[in-house]
């Protein structure tokens, strides 16, 4: 599409030369705004840019992939339509729009705007009435028409000529559907028929009756009998039963659902083949709204050149209810919610070090160094960074140092590629960097201190960490340095891409480059840290809470992970190898024994393949769905619901279980291990999850699989570093229940921790009202996953699916545990509560988790916002002190010169590469420091083992 408007987007042969697209709107819109439902995307402003980002991204797509000649986004109309007005109930039950994408329309039209596409309505008509009408119009002119929603009711206006296009979701492609798929997936002879189908089916959604007792199913076979509604009415006397009389009685609300299903044909539109040929896109429209929504890779993806970004100084007004209108400006119904007021934001550019005074200096002499030292030791706060070779701490070499302690002022420090000459350098700036009275400011410290502790530097508190001080601010925000200087500062710094090339085999190294050429690029790195950092000091300090997580657990935290990362752990990388060897026999055993149990040579490994071998060849299951794609669903959630109907379920689940584990774990942790160290070294993150909890990368050993035999034999390969140590494993105990016993202060809880009972045991007894002593293992089971699932707001539903049980028994199930601890609900409830009222919830050290959804009119935005409510402070709290817990170990094995080290954080445990001489001494200091992290009501319990491996010691 945009090569004919000078992008870099190129075309393709063989595109029709009369080729409508007709997007449905609303359709899309919500589509994009639920799918990041569990993780929205909000900009620095507090604006949900879920929908916008999504729709826009669609809309790409589709010009991109599908070069349509002529488009058209085409909306409902704001006001009462006549199905509305002949039937009061129509849409009555639908959710209220959430207010995040009520805000959220006004720029998608600016974004269709932008495009130059038109945006068609007509007043007292849905949008499915005007694609209608275009879609048969556009067919008499000759064009094929992509009528692009996600709704099935369309299918009754498809054609030779006239086409669904449904996107694609979740890496899935863009499925299109014509005559063919629509009767098959309604099972009519053609497409019209799906108004028959609907006028008996009813819809829920949009609040159409139907006849009661005829679903799906029913409705298909019955028409394909019948053929329409008005002949089966007039053959009603041959059903039977409930069925006949439901037929008879509620024959004019089957009559009315299938009017109310009917798209009309007829709405008020022209067909203007001119006014819809797709144009060049308005580069200065999108370029503007892209920068204001935060979108900064969008106006380069679309126009394939760097653009000047600007950023918004102002903020869009709005009427005293507070949303701007769909339609920008008011339409004359003063009463109408859609009236509203918009002010169109006043842009500016934004600064750039071609534009901004700035003095950057080049310190590439002993002289000029040492009058830099001297500046920077009589200096109250400085940011410093480090320019390097590469991204991986472990591995890159320093380049050289930038300082800052002044505005718009910096400093390069270039060293030598050779280490002896690069670390004299370093160490001439020791007394700056542990200096007991300097603050020293840096953006991911822990990268830094990473860096340079190789060249035998320490940095001494106080330090801090603009990244992590913007986390504790803005959990959920973004927290690169240049996003933040856009955001904060509306200046853009340079793009280290200027300087080495893009991503890529031809990208240089810094170590590439004349020092000279790296120096302002650098300095002005210091320059926005120290600027950033002044900024968020000011509402650091405004929260002595934010204060106590900054400076006493996420700084001191910084040192304790780079330590632990610098150590590494070491893989026994010749047993993983032959733990591979007998993955593989396993899984050609397996195959084999799939193939004989099927009956038929077959790629299992390919889902269609085997979609079609377990429900059209085997026939295990006829109710089981087809995905969007049009295949069978074979996603491991389906398998394990029909896993008792055949034998062969299992073996593929266990065949699909050591795949994953072979090639995600077995065969990639080798690659990682250090050729410098032999040793594997994670990458702890502190600002990823909004709970506050870890996470880590290359590899991640957090999601290392254990439920399995197999899984938990990868942690045999975790092994320590000599004949001398021996690996200890530190566990909390049910952390997460003691937490939420603590928190709530529901007493038979609390009884049962501080008696030291078995919690899931105790809690059977009391919710099948049976002695402890008689609580059978599946009692225990049950409460078990009760406990957990109860911390993360488990429905009947989700129950019954856990542990395999009807929905009734799991409603009284969840029923009997609120009866038995009526102050966890009450907490529960408490916390909700609070998070409506102030729009946050705290763990207990008083880490904030902001919930923008918690007053949504809409059902699922709130449900997600109130199980955040319920989670967050307890997953969070959890996370806060096994924080705690490994400072003050650092701290004790540093003190009393261990040579015992910490080497793992596994969420409620630790791990350690412990000295045999030391054990008994080790696991003191260690059990004690975990069960006194924090005081709670009731008491925390450590787990510690030992072993020659991980598996062992856990």
């Amino acid at each position: 599409y945009l090569q004919t408007h000078n992008s870099s987007f190129t075309m393709t042969s063989g595109i029709h030369d009369k080729k409508l697209f007709l997007l449905d709107a609303f359709a899309l819109i919500y589509r994009a705004h639920f799918a990041f439902a569990k993780n929205p995307r909000y900009n620095s402003k507090g604006l949900n840019t879920s929908a916008i980002l999504g729709f826009t991204n669609t809309l790409l797509e589709v010009l991109h992939k599908e070069k349509p000649t002529h488009i058209a986004v085409v909306f409902d109309a704001p006001v009462q339509t006549l199905r509305e007005i002949d039937y009061n109930a129509y849409k009555a039950n639908r959710e209220e729009m959430p207010e995040d994408l009520r805000t959220a329309i006004p720029y998608i039209k600016q974004v269709i705007e932008g495009f130059n596409i038109p945006m068609l309505l007509a007043d007292g008509y849905e949008a499915d009435d005007v694609i209608g009408t275009l879609a048969k119009k556009a067919e008499q002119a000759g064009f094929i028409t992509y009528m692009m929603t996600p709704d099935k009711d369309f299918g009754q206006l498809v054609s030779e000529n006239i086409l669904i296009y449904k996107p694609g979701r979740g890496g899935d492609p863009a499925q299109i559907l014509g005559v063919k798929e629509v009767c098959e997936k309604f099972e009519v002879t053609h497409p019209e028929q799906v108004i028959e189908i609907l006028g008996l089916w009813g819809d829920s959604v949009d609040n159409i009756p139907g006849i009661p007792g005829i679903g799906e199913k029913t409705a298909k076979i019955l028409i394909k009998q019948y053929g329409t509604v008005e002949n089966l009415i007039a053959h009603a006397h041959e059903l039977k039963g409930k069925q006949q009389e439901n037929v008879i009685n509620f024959a004019e609300q089957g009559l009315m659902s299938k009017q109310l299903a009917t798209i009309l044909l007829d709405a008020p539109v022209e067909f203007d083949p001119e006014s819809l040929k797709l144009d060049a896109p308005n580069k200065e429209l999108l370029t503007n709204l892209f920068s204001e929504l935060e979108f900064r890779t969008m106006a380069k993806r679309l126009f394939g050149e760097e653009v000047t970004l600007k950023q918004q100084v102002t903020t869009t007004t709005a009427t005293s209810n507070g949303q701007m209108d769909m339609f920008g400006a008011a339409d004359n119904q003063s009463e109408s919610e859609h009236e509203r007021e918009e002010k169109a934001p006043e842009m500016v550019e934004l600064k750039t070090i071609e534009n901004t005074p700035h003095n950057y200096q080049f310190v590439d002499t002993a002289d000029k160094r040492a009058a830099l030292i001297n500046t920077l030791l009589s200096a109250s706060h400085v940011a410093f960074d480090t320019e390097t070779t590469g991204l991986d701490q472990h591995e890159a070499d320093l380049v050289g140092m930038s300082f800052s302690h002044k505005k718009s002022e910096g400093f390069y420090v270039p060293v030598s590629s050779n280490y002896d000459e690069a670390k004299a350098i370093v160490q001439a700036f020791k007394p700056f960097f542990e200096s007991n009275t300097i603050v020293k400011i840096a953006h991911n410290f822990k990268y830094d201190y990473a860096v340079l502790s190789r060249y035998g530097v320490e940095i001494n508190a106080p330090f801090t960490d603009t990244m992590i001080m913007h986390y504790l601010l803005q959990p959920d925000m973004k927290h690169g340095m240049d996003f933040l200087s856009e955001t904060y500062l509306q200046y853009q710094p340079v793009s280290i891409e200027t300087l080495i090339g893009k991503k890529g085999k031809n990208q240089q190294s810094m170590l590439d480059l004349d020092p000279e050429r790296i120096s302002d690029y650098a300095a002005e790195d210091a320059d926005i840290t120290l600027q950033l950092y002044h900024l968020f000091q000011q509402d650091i300090e405004q929260q002595a809470t934010l204060k106590h997580l900054l400076n006493d657990i996420e700084l001191p935290l910084t040192k304790v992970l780079a330590k632990m990362e610098r150590e590494g752990i070491c893989l026994d990388v010749n047993a993983l190898k032959e733990f591979s060897k007998e993955l593989e026999t396993d899984l050609n055993a397996l195959q084999k024994t799939i193939i004989e149990m099927a009956g038929t040579e077959f790629n299992i490994d390919s889902p269609k393949q085997l979609g079609d071998v377990l429900f059209e060849y085997m026939k295990i299951d006829a109710k089981v769905k087809k995905t969007k794609t049009g295949q069978y669903s074979t996603n491991e959630e389906t398998l394990l619901k029909i896993q008792d109907k055949h034998e062969i379920i299992g073996k593929i689940l266990e065949y699909r279980s050591l795949k994953k584990l072979k090639s995600t774990y077995v065969d990639a942790l080798p690659e990682l291990v250090s050729a410098k160290t032999k040793r594997i070294h994670t990458n702890y993150m502190q600002t990823v999850a909004a709970t506050g909890r870890l996470s880590s990368t290359n590899p991640n050993l957090q999601n290392i699989p254990i439920r399995s035999e197999k899984g938990r034999e990868i942690r045999k390969a975790f092994i320590p570093r000599d004949s001398e140590h021996i690996i200890m494993a530190a566990d909390y105990s049910q952390i997460e229940l003691r937490v939420i016993a603590a928190l709530s202060q529901d007493e038979s809880m609390l009884e049962a921790f501080n008696n030291g009972e078995d919690i899931h045991a105790a809690t059977a007894a009391k919710v099948f009202d049976v002695p402890l002593a008689e609580v059978s293992r599946d009692m225990r089971s049950k409460a078990k996953t009760v406990n957990f699932g109860i911390i993360y707001g488990i429905s009947a539903f989700g129950l019954s699916q856990r542990i395999n049980i009807s929905r009734t028994e799991a409603k009284d199930i969840i029923e009997a545990y609120f009866e038995k601890y009526p102050k966890i609900k009450q907490y529960m409830d408490t916390n909700i509560n609070f998070a409506r009222e102030h729009g946050y919830v705290e763990t207990i050290m008083k880490r904030r988790r902001y919930l923008n959804d918690i007053n949504s009119a809409n059902a699922v935005m709130r449900g997600y916002a109130e199980r955040n409510a319920i989670n967050a402070p307890i997953q969070g709290s959890a996370a806060d002190i096994i924080k705690v817990a490994m400072i003050n170990i650092q701290r004790e094995l540093e003190q009393q010169h261990f040579q015992s080290k910490m080497l793992l954080q596994v969420h409620d445990e630790l791990l350690f590469d412990a000295k045999k001489d030391e054990l008994e001494k080790l696991k003191s200091v260690v059990q004690y420091q975990m069960e006194n992290a924090v005081k709670l009501s009731v008491p925390l319990t450590v787990e510690v083992g030992v072993g020659e491996n991980w598996l062992e010691a856990h």
